[in-house]
């Protein structure tokens, strides 16, 4: 088992009040809204159908469905990356500029899923849901604005310290090598493989964009 379970705080200089705020309303709607997953109604009524997207149905479940879950192992996964990560990020961007980079790349991961399987000839009813793509997004611009900062990984018995660069690396291949189940027209385990590697690619073309003054900041110190 490989598990991120913290990284290095010490040169964050802001509270990360919207990366909380994204945790809470994932764990709220889960509780509140889902009633612990269990209201099946709901949560196959917000979540994100290919078929009904490409038809003009429903296109605001491509929002609903960044925030909600299938399980609290679920929930639980992808709210730890996001506590791990998310927080730097928010710090490096601005609150206002990493609420919109989060929406948006999670907008674009749900519609990555929803062309893939669209033109990978997968079934167009299966319902996709979770945080999963906009939080892959949040991984990228991490692994680009900090790669020589040290993730802790649980590995086994372990804890290991291991540079951005190499244990975001890393869950990106795994994502794309994964994938590739994609191909022959079949599910992946049930894993919206696609919304991943989306998420993560476009979260690497809009860093620049939504972090220009740290990254500018961060090249003029390395220049003097």
């Amino acid at each position: 088992m490989v598990l991120p379970i913290g990284d290095d705080n010490r040169d964050r200089k802001t509270t990360p009040v919207i990366n909380y705020l994204l945790i809470a309303l994932n764990i709220f709607a889960f509780i509140y809204w889902q009633k612990w997953g269990n209201d099946l109604q709901v949560t196959y009524a917000y979540s994100t159908v290919p078929g009904k997207i490409l038809t003009g149905q429903d296109i605001f479940t491509l929002f609903t469905s960044m925030f909600m879950h299938g399980g609290l192992l679920h929930l639980g996964g992808n709210m730890l990356f996001l506590y791990i990560f998310g927080d730097n990020v928010e710090d490096a961007m601005g609150h206002a500029k990493y609420l919109i980079f989060y929406l948006l790349c999670g907008l674009l991961a749900g519609l990555s899923h929803v062309f893939s399987t669209f033109f990978l000839g997968q079934d167009l009813s299966i319902p996709s849901l979770g945080a999963s793509g906009a939080i892959s997004a949040v991984l990228a611009a991490y692994m680009r604005l900090f790669p020589g900062k040290y993730v802790h990984l649980w590995i086994f018995l372990f804890i290991i310290p291991v540079p951005a660069i190499i244990a975001v690396g890393l869950w990106f291949a795994l994502q794309v090598i994964s994938g590739l189940g994609m191909l022959g027209g079949k599910e992946a385990g049930g894993v919206a493989y696609a919304a991943h590697i989306g998420g993560f690619i476009f979260g690497l073309l809009l860093t620049g964009s939504f972090a220009k003054g740290y990254l500018s900041r961060k090249k003029a110190y390395k220049n003097r």
